[in-house]
């Protein structure tokens, strides 16, 4: 049912002017920099030969084919938008209970300083819990990708509208030397433009506006359409019941990333139920 015409497709992205980033994506890239400055520095964990054998094979790819609904339940401390979601946020009881759910797969959120998220989660949870985790972050640099990899992440977010196509080609050339699998995230098509000739495994489609972090769940069914064939559709925000979902399934969606609905909640293992259909 998807389909995308493609020819001359990164002949026009490229001739496209680099359009503007909203000002809060400014600032948390320009902290992502100056992160990325200081682990270049301190950097021990090697580059692409970073040494993955110490992590079984967890593909979050196969999680997302061989379930239905495949929700990636979201470990989340804050938002620049919503502030702390959970007064008691433990990030391993958290994991467990999405565990316990029918959870596919986790996403770690490791942005320390908007975010509220520590790198420490994702060593410590890939350690003891068994389902793929998904770094997400603000990454735009090749050693946050080779950081990823030496903290056992099995696959790592990369959000479109803040690099150039080129460093998305890069930054996916280096996931897939380190066995990483490359989550992207669009919310327009101009963002799809970028994705679409690197032969994207997974596309998450991110409904949340940029500018005024509004959500407009419309968007999904505008750009599933349009994704290239044999990529996973994951749709991201907005996302609160089984009948959306279900919806959203119905429409090509393979993939649900859900944050604030499971951790603004009581039961977070009973609501991922619900969400699935399950109870």
């Amino acid at each position: 049912m998807r389909r995308m015409k493609q020819d001359n497709m990164p002949e026009e992205a490229a001739k496209r002017p680099a359009r503007p980033i909203p000002a809060i994506l400014q600032s948390i890239v320009a902290v992502a920099r100056q992160r990325v400055e200081d682990l270049q520095r301190g950097m021990t964990v090697g580059g692409p030969t970073t040494d993955r054998s110490a992590f079984p094979k967890r593909s979050l790819v196969a999680a997302l084919s061989n379930r239905a609904p495949a929700i990636i339940a979201e470990v989340k401390k804050a938002s620049p938008s919503k502030g702390v979601f959970r007064s008691h946020f433990d990030p391993l009881e958290l994991a467990r209970a999405y565990q316990d759910g029918g959870a596919a797969a986790l996403s770690v959120v490791t942005e320390p300083q908007f975010f509220q998220g520590d790198l420490v989660w994702l060593a410590d949870l890939r350690q003891r819990v068994g389902l793929p985790i998904l770094r997400k972050d603000f990454i735009i640099d090749k050693v946050q990708v080779a950081e990823s990899a030496a903290l056992g992440a099995d696959a790592i977010l990369l959000i479109a509208r803040i690099v150039t196509q080129e460093n998305l080609r890069e930054l996916k050339a280096a996931a897939d030397s380190l066995d990483l699998e490359v989550l992207f995230e669009i919310h327009d098509d101009d963002d799809l433009r970028k994705v679409a000739s690197l032969k994207p495994a997974m596309i998450g489609i991110n409904v949340r506006n940029l500018d005024d972090f509004t959500v407009d769940t419309r968007s999904f069914h505008a750009l599933v359409a349009k994704l290239p064939p044999g990529a996973i559709a994951v749709a991201e925000s907005g996302l609160d019941s089984p009948e959306q979902i279900a919806e959203l399934s119905a429409t090509g969606f393979r993939g649900f990333l859900i944050g604030e609905t499971l951790l603004c909640s009581d039961d977070p293992a009973r609501m991922l139920r619900h969400l699935r259909g399950a109870e």
